[in-house]
């Protein structure tokens, strides 16, 4: 099947002083946009609750951002910076951050030119010792190459990450990291390191907040998904159909998708990428279904969820994947995503409502809003900007709810 959509269809004018370029001081003091089946008003993000069925379900990636970017200099002192995008040697997320010694990953590095040969590197002091970290390109790529890590200090890959790496900001926003940046680039329930971008719907919540919606009757859950930096990825082609999507890598515990089916069709993904977790899961189930396994070593395809039987619901894929668990006595799959979600038909049939905060311009996660909210996207970014809205990473939120297109 052919299919096309044209990039230049999901354009807007964003000038730079509409992009946050910090936080406000509190979290969920930040505007929240509420679209209700056609309707839009206007809240405080604090006031959440308040725009939620009662007792509803809202699902979080407690992804936690890592100190991803490394700066390095070469014997003659260019200083050259190391973007670590995923693992790669060894490539289980768990196990690259617990490695000591030596390790390889997938980075984008920053003059490039200046590291044909060789090694780079950045001396440092670790309780009283000199430690020396090197780096080396074993394998050349296009836009990301294989980097090896060498140290000699007693410390994990993780906690050397930690102590020399700063926070990869997003790179719209035209600054340097800062102190505040440690704090607010990260979620309040961010728990399990991998992401090179945070999860932003999530980082309006504050513990008082979900302490507060918990004593509501609120349930949460979460799931993890490591975000890349393919999210920030332009769609370079008029055609966004033919834009490769990234791969993510995604982990799904037993315990929430008994959650999810108990509040099936009154679940509040909060943010993206918790909707591309939680909508790949169809295309688990189906797998399941037709072959008896999942096949988790292979990433659910850019268009594979398109392709599912239109009686194949998200109820109908949780309950397989549940039951394929307990059969192989399970408490966690780890699978990976391509998944694209577009006006071009793509079903919901996990998430009922979405909580996130304002796109860029032609770009893959606007496709998804209009995937969702159809071609009233114009309307709810239109009135963002003509009432003071902040814009992206850092900006204010929203609440899309409509109902024919959720999962009921």
């Amino acid at each position: 099947m052919e299919r096309h959509i044209d990039i230049n269809d999901f354009d807007y004018p964003l000038p730079d002083e509409r992009i946050a370029k910090f936080p406000l001081s509190e979290r969920s003091d930040s505007k929240l946009l509420v679209y209700r089946n056609g309707a839009i008003a206007e809240r405080r993000f604090r006031d959440l609750a308040r725009e939620l069925p009662p007792q509803s379900l809202l699902v979080f990636n407690n992804t936690k951002v890592i100190r991803a970017r490394i700066i390095l200099h070469k014997p003659s002192g260019a200083r050259i910076e190391v973007f670590c995008l995923e693992p790669h040697l060894p490539a289980d997320y768990e196990r690259a951050f617990a490695v000591r010694g030596e390790c390889e990953w997938s980075c984008i590095v920053g003059n490039l030119k200046k590291w044909k040969t060789g090694f780079v590197k950045i001396d440092f002091d670790r309780d009283g010792r000199a430690c020396e970290l090197r780096a080396e390109i074993v394998e050349r790529g296009e836009r990301e190459h294989i980097v090896r890590f060498a140290w000699d200090a007693d410390m994990t890959f993780g906690e050397l990450l930690e102590y020399l790496g700063r926070i990869p900001i997003p790179p719209y926003l035209n600054r340097e990291s800062e102190e505040i940046d440690l704090t607010r680039y990260q979620t309040v329930y961010s728990k399990f390191e991998g992401s090179v971008a945070a999860p932003t719907a999530g980082l309006h919540f504050t513990d008082d907040l979900i302490a507060r919606m918990r004593a509501e009757g609120f349930a949460f859950d979460e799931v993890t998904l490591h975000v890349g930096a393919g999210t920030f990825l332009p769609v370079k082609s008029d055609d966004a159909a033919q834009h490769p999507m990234h791969t993510e890598h995604f982990e799904v515990r037993l315990s929430t998708l008994e959650a999810l089916l108990a509040h099936y069709g009154d679940v509040t993904a909060v943010g993206t990428t918790s909707v591309r977790t939680l909508e790949s899961l169809p295309a688990l189930g189906w797998r399941i279904r037709r072959g008896g396994d999942p096949e988790c070593g292979r990433a659910i395809g850019q268009w594979e969820c398109y392709d599912l039987p239109e009686d194949y619901s998200g109820r109908d894929a949780l309950e397989d994947i549940a039951a394929y668990m307990r059969r192989e006595g399970v408490d966690r799959l780890k699978a990976a995503t391509q998944i694209m979600i577009t006006p071009l038909g793509f079903r919901f049939r996990t998430v009922s409502r979405i909580v996130t905060n304002f796109h860029q311009p032609k770009s893959t996660l606007l496709l998804l809003v209009s995937a969702y909210a159809g071609d009233d996207w114009r309307r709810i970014y239109r009135h963002a900007l003509d009432n003071d809205f902040r814009f992206l990473s850092y900006g204010d939120s929203s609440l899309l709810v409509c109902d024919e297109r959720g999962a009921r």
